[in-house]
């Protein structure tokens, strides 16, 4: 009898600790997964106009239609706890076919906070709706940039807003070459989707670039960063976070959503906002 009472005891603590175990890595998936990282980027350029000194750009990026909370309200309230001047939707809104009306919702929340423009990323090309999609941001309060070159002006002065389309975009389109040649001296910032452009796009004439895709790695190890991109690459280059490649600054967005079915690990949602700041001298 007692050592059947010892085995019915062990059995039970074993499955308290199993119970205690599996809850906690649930807790250590949602949070990885779904809720939102703020990341505040201050960068000093000596070329930036006064009037710019503390301008603040919001990158939501690689969105892939996540929710978080009812209407999407903890992401609302994130963006808007950032305080952001414009919001830059660096591609991957949608990635699957019929949720071009849920984009729009998303995209007239998001205006409801800050100017928004968008440039369009691989899977919206993929799954044909590109077009459809870039068609209807207008109406939802977003400026769609296609291989185009916008002015923001502030105080008097102004900056330079160039949008890339994605490679997947028109064959007879601009290249990012061509963009560039039509550029006027001033500061530049570039939004793009892909990460895998940046050594292409950075000897340009960008002074801030400002993308996606790279998800973050999917999996990272602090203090290392991607250790597994989404295309299955190990240690994958300017998966997420602030770079310097020779001229020019970049701020990669480690992503919002997630369409690979791989959970994030150590790799949570991740808004990044980039403070523009004028460098003394």
């Amino acid at each position: 009898m007692r050592k059947t009472g010892r085995k019915k005891g062990s059995k039970r603590r074993g499955c308290v600790t199993g119970i205690i175990l599996l809850a906690a890595l649930a807790g250590f998936l949602y949070h990885g997964n779904y809720t939102l990282e703020t990341e505040i980027y201050e960068m000093s350029f000596p070329e930036l106009p006064a009037a710019f000194d503390g301008y603040r750009i919001t990158v939501v990026s690689d969105l892939h239609m996540a929710v978080f909370g009812q209407g999407n309200r903890r992401l609302f309230d994130a963006v808007r706890d950032t305080q952001p001047d414009i919001i830059a939707l660096t591609g991957d809104v949608t990635d699957a076919e019929g949720q071009i009306p849920a984009a729009v919702e998303i995209v007239k929340g998001l205006a409801e906070i800050a100017p928004v423009y968008y440039v369009s990323g691989n899977h919206e090309w993929e799954k044909g709706e590109a077009r459809e999609l870039m068609r209807a941001l207008p109406g939802a309060g977003a400026a769609v940039l296609r291989n185009e070159i916008l002015s923001l002006e502030r105080g008097g002065e102004a900056i330079y807003l160039l949008g890339l389309e994605d490679p997947n975009g028109p064959a007879d389109m601009k290249t990012p070459e061509q963009v560039f040649a039509d550029l006027p001296d001033g500061f530049c910032v570039t939004l793009v989707h892909r990460n895998t452009s940046l050594k292409r796009l950075a000897p340009l004439g960008a002074d801030l670039i400002l993308c996606g895709h790279g998800h973050g790695g999917l999996i990272r190890l602090p203090g290392v960063g991607g250790l597994l991109g989404h295309d299955l690459r190990l240690f994958p280059e300017y998966s997420g976070g602030a770079y310097v490649i020779g001229n020019t600054s970049v701020v990669v967005s480690r992503g919002v959503g997630n369409h690979t079915g791989v959970p994030r690990v150590f790799n949570r949602p991740h808004l990044p906002v980039v403070v523009l700041r004028r460098a003394a001298g």
